[in-house]
């Protein structure tokens, strides 16, 4: 067998899989809205409980993947997408909308498999590109599916719903018949340990590591900056500005395209001129101005451009907390950051939702702005106090 033939084939698994999570992303809040009568609240509930359900999944997964095989544990994370999805396509209350939500988080839990597959099937020298395999696919997916779901979302939301399914049986059948097992013998790691939800050890470790916990920290408020806005942009474009599901789907793959742009092309090149502090500046100070401008992009075109500065700052800093993580956090904290990130994408659609109903429309984008700003004056003013100054570049 091809050497590469098992790293196309996981990428392609889970980019057609993303496609299917994509097309919802742009649609599922106007739904709540329009064909519920959902509050703004309730709204960020069902988005935070996609993100809660995956923070829960994703050890387990990891563990029952370890003791049963990555292949079966991806075969049936698919068929629960694609469960999720149709169940969503039927909905007609705001209880079957979480059920759906549930059931497709826990399908969702499997890219943490799909990174231990890729170390399975690689070298120590080639695990991170197999690794930035999962980013590109992540990338394109974000990119593809809103836009999908714009386009779909003209023929109705059950239509959507269909769709999304339709997209994780395809990765299904294709992972059937064609992904093999990366786990040669079973049986030898039937006794590995648990993975833990979220390791309390570690957690109290990092606090006495000072510059983990500067990068983890950081990633911590921007991934919740970020996400304040899931489950409110969609809906401000459509009670404020008049926007269809259709423009929503193009502006969220507008934010792809940018953000792609940005970490697969531009970043290799920016950080061969200029710092990783440079580039931290700049991504914060982007996307500060984006969020604060986010409630008076009130024309499509003038949207557009305010997400695409956003997306600039999203895609500078992704890259550099990555490189920032892995320069100063052992494997354990590592994981810790990502189980953390997992919980801020819990939170900030919460506060998203809560804060559009009861506060006003602007402060959810506001709230993001603000963090943002905070960040940037503090890590300007202690960067080179917790980062050693002779790591640079990324």
């Amino acid at each position: 067998m091809n050497k590469n033939l098992p790293l196309t084939l996981i990428f392609l698994v889970v980019f057609i899989d993303l496609l299917g999570f994509g097309i919802l992303i742009p649609i599922l809040p106007t739904f709540g809205v329009k064909v519920l009568n959902m509050n703004e609240s309730s709204v960020g509930i069902v988005v935070a409980v996609y993100s809660l359900t995956q923070f829960l999944f994703n050890p387990l997964f990891g563990s029952l993947s370890d003791r049963f095989g990555r292949r079966n544990i991806i075969l049936i994370s698919l068929l629960l997408n694609a469960s999720g999805y149709i169940i969503f396509a039927f909905t007609h209350s705001f209880w079957m909308l979480i059920l759906s939500r549930v059931i497709a988080g826990i399908g969702g839990s499997s890219i943490g498999v799909a990174q231990a597959y890729i170390a399975d099937v690689t070298t120590v020298q080639d695990r991170a590109k197999g690794m930035g395999l999962i980013g590109v696919a992540f990338g394109l997916g974000f990119v593809f599916g809103p836009m999908l779901g714009g386009v779909f979302s003209k023929f109705g939301y059950e239509v959507t719903g269909f769709a999304s399914a339709s997209f994780s049986l395809l990765a299904f059948i294709l992972s059937y018949f064609f992904l093999p097992e990366s786990l040669k013998n079973l049986a030898d790691n039937v006794t590995r340990k648990a993975r833990k939800l979220l390791d309390i050890k570690a957690l109290g470790a990092v606090f006495k590591q000072k510059s983990s916990l500067f990068v983890i920290t950081l990633t911590f408020f921007l991934t919740f900056s970020v996400a304040n806005i899931y489950g409110t942009f969609a809906i401000l474009g459509s009670q404020k500005f008049g926007f269809t599901d259709f423009d929503n789907g193009m502006l969220f793959g507008i934010m792809g395209i940018v953000s792609v742009i940005m970490q697969g092309f531009l970043m290799g090149k920016l950080t061969k001129i200029f710092t990783q502090l440079q580039l931290l500046i700049v991504g914060f100070i982007s996307l500060a101005l984006g969020l604060a401008m986010i409630p008076y992009g009130s024309t499509f075109l003038m949207m557009s451009l305010i997400l695409g500065l956003m997306s600039v700052g999203t895609g500078a800093l992704q890259p550099i907390l990555l490189s920032l993580i892995s320069q100063v956090a052992s494997e354990t904290e590592q994981g810790l950051n990502q189980s953390l990130s997992s919980f801020a994408r819990v939170l900030g659609p919460l506060w998203g939702g809560f804060a559009f109903q009861y506060l006003g429309y602007q402060i959810p984008f506001f709230t993001g702005a603000v963090v943002s700003g905070t960040l940037l004056f503090y890590y300007y003013k202690n960067f080179n106090i917790y980062i050693k100054p002779k790591i640079n570049h990324v």
